[in-house]
């Protein structure tokens, strides 16, 4: 890829880990990410006192346990294979490419000022969320926006909203379904497991659930499945609200009932494999689908930083480099 006079960067995004797999540690990343707005909008008067003397003394021993089964030799899953993709893209696309998450380390302005000590005048941010949230994309560009109010000398920025319908970004979920089928068999449903948002949220005008059905019927036709061989759910639900339905651990539990006995599960919406789909997809789900009589129950990995995902990454990026 050729690129113009003015040094371009990619800061690749991601939502963030605990630095260990400790109470402490995950105490510190939760306290950050539930005291943003963006993720739990309630008066602050009303959360912080049961944010801080009930659910983070009780979560975060329990949410610390669940990372330890999942902590590899190199670290959190997220931030490892995060910093896989980081490496590879740059290597492909031949420009600087650094990583920032929304909470925890590596921050997201550190990504932007090594991004500025390379040379990088431009700055194209990809959040690594396919389909469109407030929750997650918008929390990016809030964060960026108020880090930056504090920088004299600010880079000339693009950012990429959202994929969820890109061919590339279709392609590469279709081959790893594609390569699980080749190597496993295919069971005959495939189920998509978004991670959820409250109802109301959609209700007031968030686009999530349109990209995610969206990404679910081109995954379809990608694949010539049928509507009787392909669904979409929600998974991760947190606090009292309604979320969007239906719910991936009701599904799991009548999809027996209607036939389905034998399950393939992917969970489009996570660009890397992380807590929520390496215990609670992996584990949790399954022992739901299994004690309601199902059968066979595959989790179908994210596409971390397969050769298919990481050109995708460069196409999405392609044309502000070349421009």
């Amino acid at each position: 890829m050729s690129v113009n006079s003015k040094q371009v960067g990619v800061l690749l995004v991601n939502l963030g880990t605990p630095d260990s797999a400790t109470v402490s540690g995950v105490k510190t990343f939760l306290k950050e990410f539930l005291c943003d707005k963006r993720v739990v909008n309630i008066p602050r008067a009303l959360w912080y006192p049961l944010l801080n003397g009930v659910i983070l003394p009780l979560r975060s021993p329990k949410v610390a346990k669940l990372y330890q089964s999942i902590w590899m030799d190199e670290g959190s899953p997220l931030l490892v294979y995060s910093q896989r993709q980081q490496e590879k893209l740059e290597q492909l696309t031949n420009v600087p490419v650094e990583l920032g998450m929304t909470y925890g380390s590596p921050s997201l302005i550190s990504g932007i000022e090594r991004l500025q000590e390379r040379g990088c005048q431009h700055i194209v941010v990809l959040p690594l969320y396919p389909q469109y949230s407030s929750t997650t994309t918008a929390a990016v560009f809030d964060k960026i926006a108020i880090e930056l109010k504090q920088k004299l000398l600010l880079p000339s920025l693009s950012f990429i909203r959202d994929y969820h319908q890109s061919p590339l970004y279709i392609k590469a979920l279709a081959q790893s379904v594609r390569d699980h089928w080749q190597q496993h068999g295919r069971t005959g449903y495939l189920l998509c497991s978004y991670h959820g948002i409250p109802k109301r949220l959609v209700e007031q005008g968030d686009i999530y659930a349109a990209h995610c059905e969206k990404t679910t019927e081109l995954l379809a036709q990608e694949l010539a499945l049928n509507p009787d061989e392909i669904g979409l759910s929600y998974q991760s639900r947190f606090g009292k609200d309604e979320w969007l339905k239906p719910y991936t651990s009701d599904e799991l539990v009548t999809l027996p009932n209607r036939g389905v006995k034998r399950l393939d599960i992917i969970s489009p919406a996570f660009s890397v494999d992380c807590l929520e789909t390496l215990e609670e997809l992996t584990v949790e789900c399954r022992d739901i689908f299994q004690q309601a009589g199902g059968e066979a129950y595959h989790y179908i990995p994210c596409l971390n930083d397969n050769s298919e995902h990481i050109v995708m990454m460069a196409g999405l990026v392609q044309p502000f480099i070349t421009r």
